[in-house]
This record gives structure tokens, sequence and C-alpha cells, in this order.
């Protein structure tokens, strides 16, 4: 052992604190075997039946013990909160840094060597990885897999993107209550996160592509007996990882980070990994300018042929080869020399890996699209930087000057996007103010916003929307996100007017208001912040402590102030309190 097991500060004594951490963990039914010298590990366990993508983390939580228990260690599964995206209000994306302190702390607080990070759900992964990340300990990330795709009519259905697009055939006319009803069983058939490349398909391929799970785990369906053969192999492997002392800082450096932006735009990912990404790093100190991912995305193309950007389900991209396929594709783009969790660097992972459908993860030569899926925008409405997922946007769009119909909040919009009355065409801009970190509040997936039914009706698919909200990775459209500094803040957003005129140029990754600097000024000059959504609790501290989109949306005092060179080093001296001895 390289050093002395951090459990042992508890189970080790021999004094009275001693005796009573053994004789209270015996009341288990456990013998005194488990506490010579077996390194403790931790199954962080986020299942919940409020949470159906990881309802069955239970099973996948024993066959994690199996590996722990046969690899020499000592299993102890505990329980954190968990954010199920589709019931939780204002937003799952509110509470994802309270899941992150909850992971740490229980981390922290408990005599633990190691820890099982058990995921699925959009926000529970990036939420575990913070709080690993913080925590300090070695951490291996098990990923509850995607569900089974759904069928209707002998036609494959990906859940959240075919429940957008069918909303908008009935809102149309196009089908009727009886076939949408018909919909509702046939679209979720098995446990496990959505099936499309949405945010949960996406963040758990961007843990497997920094190095945080074993090759080959995202893309196993939920339902295969395989998901629990890898869950078990990862209970040895945290075993040796303690033993190597091979902690999250370790792997998840400025290079692991670029490798799964990389992935990312290769997998045509969701907008939210900008967010999430930048929230992990700066757990780290590293830092993560948003113009990176476009400078990533400029010279790296779409090769996962996955709804929304394409046409298969994430079933597909496990037969065809999963993420070390897609890697293998654009090895030449990765930094090769990476550490992962396997102890070996990404190319030796995904040396092996092979394409076995080559329509589902193209060759470079017959990409989706030659540059990557998500774009960063800037100019006088986001002088901070807003984003486009281009690849599930109409190309006919990316460069587009419209009048914009203005939204104050989600509730103007709710009450007025369908009133046959609205003034809206199909040339303008649809505008969502007050969507934000703040203003949100917690910045919900209202971005996506649907278009008006009588547009729907003449056959209008596709326009231009701004927001400083967040959409699901399941969604597509020509759709402006994350638009920073947000509304609620006096950002530039809330000063449009109905009637103003915008340009989004995305070849010249630019969104402007078509108003003079003086103009904007003098309105910005009239801002008055809203009254604050809470007044006490987590809400308060949420609002009052939030980041903008831009820095993560993550606690002020959560990031890490020191900052790492582009090797993953600290200067010397310069570590704070998260490097502080974990004893008891």
């Amino acid at each position: 052992m390289s050093s002395p097991l951090r459990s042992q500060d508890w189970f080790g004594r021999k004094d009275k604190l001693g005796f009573i951490h053994r004789s209270w963990m015996k009341t288990e039914g456990f013998s005194d075997s488990v506490f010579r010298n077996k390194p403790v590990i931790g199954i962080c366990n986020s299942w919940s039946e409020l949470t159906n993508c990881n309802a069955h983390l239970r099973q996948v939580a024993e066959a994690v013990k199996r590996g722990v228990w046969a690899a020499g260690g000592f299993p102890l599964e505990f329980p954190t909160i968990s954010l199920g995206e589709p019931f939780m209000r204002p937003t799952s994306m509110m509470f994802r840094n309270l899941m992150a302190m909850d992971v740490e702390e229980s981390i922290r607080a408990n005599p633990l060597d190691g820890v099982v990070l058990l995921c699925g759900c959009d926000k529970t992964t990036p939420a575990q990885l913070m709080g690993a990340a913080s925590a300090g300990l070695p951490a291996i990330m098990v990923t509850g897999g995607p569900m089974l795709r759904g069928m209707w009519r002998n036609q494959p259905l990906g859940s959240g993107t075919d429940v957008w697009h069918y909303w908008d055939e009935l809102r149309a006319g196009r089908i009727n209550e009886e076939e949408w009803c018909e919909l509702e069983s046939c679209m979720s058939r098995s446990t496990g996160h959505c099936m499309v490349m949405g945010t949960a398909s996406t963040m758990t391929s961007l843990a497997e592509a920094m190095g945080m799970t074993l090759t080959g785990c995202a893309s196993i369906p939920a339902a295969d007996s395989r998901r629990n053969e890898i869950a078990e192999r990862s209970g040895a492997r945290i075993v040796a990882m303690v033993r190597e002392n091979l902690t999250p800082d370790k792997i998840i450096t400025r290079k692991s980070i670029e490798n799964a932006i990389r992935v990312n735009m290769a997998i045509g990912g969701s907008t939210n990994a900008i967010i999430h990404l930048k929230a992990v790093a700066g757990r780290l100190g590293i830092d993560l300018p948003l113009r990176l991912y476009d400078e990533i995305s400029n010279i790296t193309p779409v090769i996962a042929n996955i709804r929304p950007s394409g046409e298969y389900l994430m079933e597909d991209l496990f037969y065809a080869g999963g993420v070390p396929a897609v890697m293998k594709q654009i090895e030449s783009m990765l930094h090769p020399d990476a550490l992962t969790v396997t102890g070996k660097t990404t190319a030796e992972n995904i040396a092996s890996a092979k394409c076995h459908n080559p329509d589902v993860i193209r060759p470079l030569d017959n990409p989706l699209q030659t540059e990557g899926g998500t774009v960063i925008l800037y100019g006088n409405l986001c002088p901070d930087g807003a984003v486009i997922k281009t690849s599930a946007a109409d190309p006919r769009l990316m460069r587009h000057t419209g009048r914009a119909v203005v939204f104050e909040d989600h509730e103007d919009f709710m009450a007025r996007y369908d009133d046959p009355t609205l003034e809206i065409e199909e040339t303008c801009v649809m505008v969502l103010k007050n969507g934000g970190p703040k203003g949100g509040p917690g910045m919900p997936e209202y971005g996506n916003l649907p278009i008006p039914a009588k547009l729907l009706k003449k056959g209008v698919s596709d326009m231009v929307r701004i927001s400083d909200s967040r959409m699901s990775g399941t969604s597509y459209g020509t759709v402006v996100l994350h638009v920073s500094p947000e509304s609620a803040v006096g950002g530039p957003l809330w000063a449009v007017r109905n009637g103003d005129e915008i340009r989004l140029d995305v070849e010249n990754r630019r969104l402007d208001l078509l108003i003079d600097d003086h103009e904007m000024n003098r309105r910005l000059r009239l801002f008055k912040p809203r009254a604050p959504h809470y007044d006490r609790g987590y809400g308060r501290l949420f609002i009052d402590s939030v980041l903008q989109a831009d820095q993560g949306c993550d606690f002020s005092f959560l990031v890490q102030s020191e900052k790492r060179d582009e090797n993953g080093d600290y200067a010397e001296g310069t570590r704070a309190a998260d490097k502080l001895p974990l004893a008891f």
C-alpha cells in the first residue's frame, strides 16, 4: 500500500473511537475481517423513484459491490439527492450545485478511501463529477446507460426529440389525439436516460471521453446485461485506484477536458455540456474560456449520426462501437497521453476500437457536418457569449436578420405564443427574457421556444429564437441560448424591444441588436432588477451565489481559485483547502 488508508482513521484505531466505529458498523452484520486494512469504497448512488432515468441503479450498485469484494475492498453504498429532469421545478439545473455539495460533503465526511459514482439523468453526472473533483479521493464513474429505443407503428422514437416533434405535429393538426395518446405509451420502454444525444447521453459520453469511466461504459443500454458487467469491473478497478492513489485531479486535466470538448463536437452533443464542463473544470482550477469551445468546433466535424442532429439513437451508437469508436475516428485530434481511470492513456484505451456501422459513426471524409455542432457567438447582445447548436439548426437561418417579438418571461410567453392575434411571421426573431441563472430562476430549459401554431399550420418548421435560458439537449432548431450576461442582471438582452432588428451571423460568430451604442446605453441605464424569487433557504443561496452561464453556473464560493497550467500543475504553494488532509 503506497500510503495508509484514510478509512483506518476510523476503523483502525485502538481507542474508544475505534471501538465505537467498528461496533456501530457491526450492527449491519459485518465481521472483523472488513476492518483489516481493506480499502473502504463508497458507492455514491443517485437512485430514486423520482428519477426514472436512474431507477435501475440499485441493481447496478449490487454489481459494483461484487467487484469491490472480489478485489479485496469493503463496499458501502450511500445515497445523495437525485435530480430528475422531467419532474423537478423550477428546473433540475437549480439543484445541480446542491447535489454536487451533497456528493462532496458525503465523501469528505465519511470513512472512505475511494468512491464509485452512479449517475444517469442529465444533472446527476456533472454534479457527481463536480463533487468528486472537489473531494479529491480516487473516484470512478459508472453511468446508467440510455433506455431502449421507442417504437411506434414500426418507427423508432427518441425521447425528448420526438416529443417535441409530435407535439408540433399535434398542434399543427397533422396527427390526432388518439395517435398522440398512442405515442405516450411507446416513447419510453425501459429505465435509463434519454436515448437521443441529449444532455444525459452527452454528459455520460463526455465522462468517458475525459477518462472518468471504463472504456465503452457510456453507451451500453440500461437494460443490457453488459451494463452490470462493466459495473462489476468498475468496482474492482476502484480498489486498485485507491492503491495507486489515482485521484480525479490527475485525470480531469486541461488535456482530458479538451478531449471531452472534441468528442462533444464530434457527437453533436448538447449545448448544456459547455456549462457543465466549465463547472467541472472550475472545481480544479482549470481555466476554460468559451472561445476554446469555438476553436475546437471550427476543426472538428460531426460524425455521430444521432438525433437530434442525425438519424439514429444511442442504442445504434452502442452497436456501432460506442464512444471508443467515435474517439478512434478522431484520434489524430485528441491528446493521446491523457491519463484515465484505467491507469492507461486515452490512446491505449481506444487502440482496438472499431466502427461497425459507418452510417452511424461516419468516417472523417463523410461527416454529418464539416464543423462541430456547437458554436460560440459574441456581439452587442451577448458580450460574454452565447451558444447555438448548428448541427440541429436550419442552415438557411445561419445568417438572418429579423424583427424581434419579445416575451418578458416564461409566463408571458406561455400566455401569448399561440394567440392567433400575435403579430409574428416566420422571418421574425422570438426573444425570451428572464430565463437565466438568476432570472429563471435556475436557468430552466425554456430556450427551445415552440413555434406559434398559426405558423406551424403554414408549414414553418424553424425560426430564430434567442434567450438567456437553456434548452434540452434533445431539442432542435435555430435556437440561440445562454446569452450572457442575462437580462435579470441588466444584460443587453434586457434592452431588446418589440420591433427591434436582430442579426444572427453564425459564420462571423455574431449576434447583434441593430441599435447604436448610445441607444443601447440609454436603455440599459433604465434597468431595474425584479424582486428576487426567494428570500430564504437554498433558493436564496442559489440566487445570491450563482455565477453566470459563461462561468459554468457554479457557486462562487465553490470554484477553485488557484489556476493550473496546461500540464495540470499548480504553482508551488498555491493549493487551497481542497488539498488539506481529509483525516477524521
